[in-house]
């Protein structure tokens, strides 16, 4: 064993390759356990994974991790890097592994900055009880992920199962094998990254309307009472970290507003148990998010409600994909974008029940992303003299290809005009958010007319 870990240790240094401890699990260095194992409900969830004392080689504290058979295939553990790992321009790692029998595996890094959000590869051990060093290279496509992992990662999953040469948990569509199994793992090293600077929003999200209180139900916000307090711990109940998605979420301040950030998006799930709400008669669904990332074309943005029925788990879903055809208009990077649609509008899933809402959640690919003012509503506002129903909001203002016109009522007509008075652009498209293309239009002033709730405003923007 000694001579097999020496032989790669020296391979591995000939090639140029740097190998910093990334997570160990001595008192320390470690970087604990983050979320706890995931992979189903109930008794068939996957056991925790335990810190002990190793044997033979390695008599350091290691991490047991141990198979569930009867749960999904899937199954594994979180855990959070002590240290970033760049995986840039080296895509290698190493990790120490002790077997009794042969054993294949799924690794990830996940929270990537720079590149994909979340990248996966296979590793394998020979089994004979043996402490041995083992490298896995992220440069494949498995489990649906990038091929080629690129930036920094924060994160890193242990799938307890694998089968070599599959890309899949489901080959052919069926579940891969999952024997009785236990094995150790230490010493999580690779190539070591530092923390990129990553645009952040200087304002804060859009005032939202004085709606009236019975009709908003809101997850999110500094605006509307919360349907109940979400912390940002692990676990599964009450909380925006949850186990089952790598997103890290944690709450800034931009602009004196509460702002969630989720870094390394790929999957956020937000779970509200003791706030669990029934959505019916609500008509509408609210968010606004910034990301610095390009809002180009294969870029998503999709999220979706969990329904319970009063059960311990989903049995219907109300969801909602987002991309260049709905919201995520290429070019508005770096600017807060409403969203603001129609329940009636997502894809149900499993059915149409939805008196029981008690999870959210979001999948995207656009890395880093701010968000703020998640909640329901019935598209109803209070009387106030600090908001006018019939203002719209123009942005970006200058504008070069695409002009964004936000109401907090549906736009009914939005008509763009030249300083001859000619009218260049109109449309009628009775929803809170129009994206205009105007990249076709000269540069010059015009007005912009719009039409909501039967008011009629103008306002001048700018076209670059």
């Amino acid at each position: 064993m000694k001579k097999i870990t020496l032989f790669l240790f020296l391979m591995i240094s000939s090639l140029g390759f740097s190998q910093d401890l990334l997570l160990g699990f001595e008192t320390t260095e470690t970087g604990g356990v983050n979320g706890g194992p995931f992979g189903d409900i109930g008794a068939n969830l996957a056991p925790a994974p335990v810190l002990e004392t190793g044997t033979g080689t390695n008599t350091s504290r290691v991490l047991k991790i141990t198979g569930n058979p009867a749960a999904e295939p899937w199954q594994g553990i979180n855990l959070n890097l002590t240290s970033l790992v760049n995986l840039t321009t080296i895509k290698t790692m190493t990790m120490d592994v002790l077997s009794a029998d042969p054993i294949t595996f799924l690794v990830k890094v996940t929270g990537g900055v720079g590149g994909p959000p979340i990248v996966a590869a296979s590793a394998s051990h020979p089994g004979g009880n043996a402490w041995q060093t083992i490298s896995f290279t992220f440069n494949t496509a498995l489990d649906g992920q990038a091929a080629l992992a690129n930036g920094t990662y924060g994160g890193f999953v242990i799938h307890t199962y694998w089968v070599a040469g599959e890309t899949s948990f489901f080959p052919g569509g069926n579940p891969i094998p999952r024997p009785a199994r236990t094995f150790y793992v230490d010493n999580i090293k690779g190539p070591l990254g530092t923390p990129p600077v990553i645009p952040a929003p200087t304002t804060g999200a859009p005032v939202q309307p004085n709606r009236p209180a019975a009709d908003v139900k809101s997850i999110f916000s500094d605006h509307y009472a919360p349907i109940t307090t979400i912390g940002y711990t692990g676990g599964d109940d009450n909380t925006y970290n949850t186990s089952w998605c790598p997103g890290s979420t944690s709450l800034v301040v931009i602009d004196g507003n509460n702002t969630n950030r989720v870094t390394g998006l790929g999957c956020e799930g937000v779970s509200f148990l003791s706030g669990r709400f029934d959505s019916t008669g609500f008509t509408h669904f609210h968010m606004d998010i910034w990301t610095s990332e390009p809002t180009t074309i294969g870029k998503v943005f999709n999220f979706k409600f969990s329904n319970w029925s009063g059960t311990g788990g989903e049995t219907n879903a109300y969801q909602y994909d987002g991309n260049s055809s709905t919201f995520l208009q290429p070019g508005l990077e770096g600017t807060w974008i409403p969203i603001d649609v129609l329940l009636s509008n997502f894809t149900t899933v499993g059915g149409t029940n939805r008196t029981d809402f008690v999870q959210f959640v979001i999948t995207s690919n656009l890395g880093t992303v701010y968000y703020d003012n998640i909640y329901l509503h019935k598209n109803t506002t209070l009387d106030s003299p600090d908001f006018e129903v019939s203002k719209a909001k123009l942005y970006p203002n200058p504008a070069t290809n695409v002009l964004n016109i936000q109401s907090v009522s549906n736009i009914e007509k939005v008509s763009v005009y030249n300083l001859l008075g000619q009218q260049v652009i109109s449309e009628t498209p009775n929803k809170a958010l129009v994206s205009l293309d105007v990249s076709t239009l000269q540069v010059g002033v015009y007005v912009v007319k719009t039409t909501v709730d039967g008011n009629v405003s103008s306002t001048r923007f700018i076209k670059e």
